[in-house]
């Protein structure tokens, strides 16, 4: 089936052994103001990547348990062990303890579902892909996130991101770094440019859109990207950049989102109903919607802002 999927390329600025801090993404889009409210208890997030830190002191107690789909250790499906690192800085940015220690995720009470679908080397077949995201939606999770892509409009990934969807499964993805900086050019990365997912691209800590940040019409939001603090591989902690490390602070805040939306309004949304609230939460930046979308994420944004649903949230509620 098709040439391979790999973690979308990002690069590591430095690694360290220990720290203790709230990292910088996670309070632009202002998680800890609504800690009060909910830290995410009772969601599950699955993670498709390339496994995780299972010893990790930051993000042992939050693994609900795992499934391997590729060749690492043998196939063994029970050993979802990351050797690359990838799928550790995406799960602690995502959930990482909240216990002053460490780093902490934007989500630090969620559950983590890990689906190893990447090797050590961050590549993948679609098949792991697709075989990882059939699983997530059998063991009813809320949400999947993807810090993946490929060139390749596969159908068959296509039908089982629908399939999750219409499990009410909110899948969210990274836009990919293939950018020039130039938003009269597209960059296409599947399945970030899906419409039925939630695409998410990069910004840095000035909010400034990230040069490296695909550019196209299903970029839905934009979050944190350049400079990411996160859990790392034996126990340590690094900082990376890219759209991969945009994504689960978008992933965790959904999380934040599902729990509070659901209270709110008493019942649980459906998965369009909670992306219109993902993007009520979002802040303009003044640049092009086919490099920010919407905007970036916002935990606080005032009542009277999240009132007004832009016309792209009606459209892809009305598409899906």
């Amino acid at each position: 089936m098709k040439r391979g999927v790999r973690v979308i390329p990002y690069q590591v600025v430095n690694e360290v052994d220990a720290v203790n801090e709230v990292p910088k993404g996670v309070e632009i889009i202002k998680a800890a103001e609504i800690w009060e409210k909910t830290k995410g208890t009772g969601i599950t997030v699955a993670v498709l990547d390339t496994g995780v830190d299972t010893d990790h002191p930051d993000l042992k107690d939050r693994i609900a348990g795992g499934r391997n789909f590729t060749t690492d250790d043998r196939s063994n499906p029970d050993i979802y062990e990351d050797y690359n690192g990838h799928g550790t800085h995406v799960a602690g940015t995502i959930a990482a303890i909240d216990d002053g220690k460490g780093v902490v995720g934007v989500a630090p009470e969620v559950s983590l579902l890990i689906i190893k679908v990447l090797d050590k080397n961050g590549s993948g077949q679609y098949k792991w892909i697709i075989d990882g995201i059939n699983y997530a939606v059998e063991q009813k999770v809320d949400i999947i996130s993807m810090s993946l892509g490929g060139p390749e409009d596969v159908p068959e990934l296509h039908e089982a991101i629908k399939h999750a969807i219409k499990n009410n499964v909110l899948v969210v993805c990274a836009a990919g770094n293939d950018g020039d900086g130039d938003e009269e050019t597209d960059e296409l990365g599947y399945p970030g440019c899906y419409n039925e997912v939630i695409c998410v691209g990069a910004i840095d800590m000035e909010r400034n859109s990230s040069p490296f940040t695909n550019s196209n019409n299903e970029i839905d939001l934009v979050a944190p990207g350049e400079k990411i603090l996160s859990t790392y591989l034996n126990g340590k902690y690094a900082t990376l950049s890219g759209t991969s490390m945009a994504t689960p602070h978008v992933s965790g805040a959904m999380a934040l989102i599902k729990v509070i939306a659901n209270k709110s309004f008493g019942r649980n949304l459906t998965e369009p109903e909670l992306y219109a609230q993902l993007i009520k939460r979002t802040i303009p930046l003044g640049s092009s919607p086919k490099l920010v979308g919407n905007g970036l994420l916002y935990l606080t944004v005032p009542d009277y802002l999240a009132e007004l649903v832009d016309e792209k949230v009606l459209n892809k509620i009305m598409s899906i």
